[in-house]
């Protein structure tokens, strides 16, 4: 027996099949501890990850174009903290968490600022989340911390001086089929036989003007193409504007009549949009007196002195806040030239009589300054069958008898344009369509270089 126990006892002794229960459960402290440490922190960070995304749609929605803050820092002369956007980035972050639950918001701070002509927000946030498993270890909860931060750049202020041609060339029959149906109309008829003329001349002294005929017969002449042209461009510029007030307009032409031919104000300056397309309905062509009118000698075209008139209807302008406005000057032309003028690039032999391309150099003077001059030039369309055109208008037209690449007007006109704000158009394209790109491209051009 005492062999028989002896035996036993030493085979108990050395039976190790027991340990594995007890390492088991020693094992499963820090293993339950490591499982519950992941559980919780990533529940921690699925919250985190939810917050920030409300800190970011605060952030983001706070400097919004639409938003409370984009547009009182609008009318802000000066730098500084913008309170309406700060209650705005609260609540949009408060709606964003509304439904969120399974956390503590400890805080949430936004600030919004305007720095020159940007719009800054911040939002930064802290909260706390119970712990299910870290507890064991003493560790009852968890902080989740984030911050978002979004940037606008404000529309800047620009106000827009247009200046635009209602000389008589303006007067001509804006399509090539236009042109035909209005020189078809003064040949071989009774009305005017054999003039063949495309030009709707304004003449007070002639109640028979082919100003009257064009429109009797339904031709469409270039001014009444930048008429509409022109009302269109105010619902483009209403559209654009982020701002009630962001864009002002005025609207030039060079005089109702030859006796009183100057710059004359249409509309005075006003961010009234409304009232400018209405203003701009009472666009027409230029009223003359006869051939070789009494009062102009048919020089209704006089850019040396409309220029430089235009030029001091413009202040001087400014970086693009609200009260200081950038400055653009709107030219639409054909481009010709017709005064009297002895430093005419292209005078008439033995005459005083100026009738050449736009001399670049009128435009400098505002450029210089810091005004933009965006100019539309509306194709010089050939007129072959006028006598006038083809023997003064068409050698720097670069015929034959049509508009070219070489044409000195266009690239006059150019000249004439700050960088990027040129623009040709022939009539059949669109002036309407023109006038708008170009009006795009200013307001662009204004971010860019604001």
């Amino acid at each position: 027996m005492r062999a028989v126990l002896r035996t036993t006892i030493r085979r108990f002794v050395r039976d190790r099949r027991g340990n594995i229960a007890v390492i088991f459960a020693l094992a499963c402290v820090p293993l339950i501890t490591a499982v519950g440490c992941a559980v919780d922190y990533s529940r921690a960070t699925q919250m985190q990850a939810k917050l920030q995304a409300a800190a970011d749609a605060a952030s983001v929605g706070a400097v919004a174009k639409a938003s409370p803050a984009f547009k009182a820092a609008g009318s802000m002369n000066s730098d500084g903290a913008i309170p309406e956007g700060v209650t705005d980035a609260r609540n949009i972050f408060n709606a964003n968490v509304a439904n969120l639950t399974g956390y503590t918001l400890d805080s949430v701070t936004p600030t919004v600022v305007k720095n020159g002509s940007t719009v800054s927000s911040t939002v930064t946030f802290s909260g706390t989340i119970k712990t299910m498993f870290l507890g064991v270890i003493g560790k009852t909860a968890l902080t989740v911390t984030g911050t978002s931060k979004a940037t606008a750049s404000m529309p800047l202020y620009v106000d827009f001086y247009l200046l635009l041609d209602n000389s008589p060339s303006m007067g001509v029959a804006a399509t090539p089929a236009d042109v035909t149906k209005l020189v078809n109309a003064t040949t071989g008829s009774s009305f005017k036989p054999n003039d063949q003329c495309a030009f709707a001349c304004h003449d007070y002294n002639d109640s028979n003007n082919y100003y009257n005929l064009a429109k009797s017969i339904g031709v469409t002449t270039r001014i009444d193409v930048l008429r509409s042209a022109t009302q269109s461009l105010m619902d483009t510029a209403a559209a654009s504007q982020t701002y009630s007030n962001q864009f002002r307009m005025a609207i030039y032409d060079f005089g109702a009549e030859s006796k009183t031919i100057g710059l004359r104000a249409l509309f005075a300056l006003s961010s009234n949009l409304s009232s400018a397309k209405t203003a701009a309905g009472n666009i027409d062509l230029m009223g003359v007196y006869g051939n070789n009118d009494k009062y102009t000698k048919d020089q209704d075209t006089p850019f040396s002195t409309i220029f430089p008139a235009i030029n001091n209807e413009i202040p001087n302008p400014g970086s693009g806040k609200s009260n200081a406005p950038l400055k653009y000057l709107f030219f639409v032309s054909d481009g010709v030239a017709d005064e009297s003028n002895t430093g005419c690039l292209k005078p008439l032999s033995g005459s005083s009589r100026c009738q050449s391309p736009l001399n670049a150099s009128l435009c400098k003077t505002m450029k210089d300054r810091g005004v933009k001059v965006a100019v539309l030039y509306t194709t010089y369309l050939a007129l072959p069958t006028n006598h006038w055109y083809k023997k003064w208008i068409d050698p720097f037209n670069a015929g034959p008898y049509g508009p070219s690449p070489n044409s000195e007007i266009a690239q006059n006109m150019q000249s004439c344009a700050s960088p990027g704000l040129y623009f040709e158009v022939s009539p059949t394209e669109g002036i309407a369509d023109a006038m708008n790109a170009l009006f795009k491209k200013a307001v662009a051009d204004a971010r860019i270089s604001g």
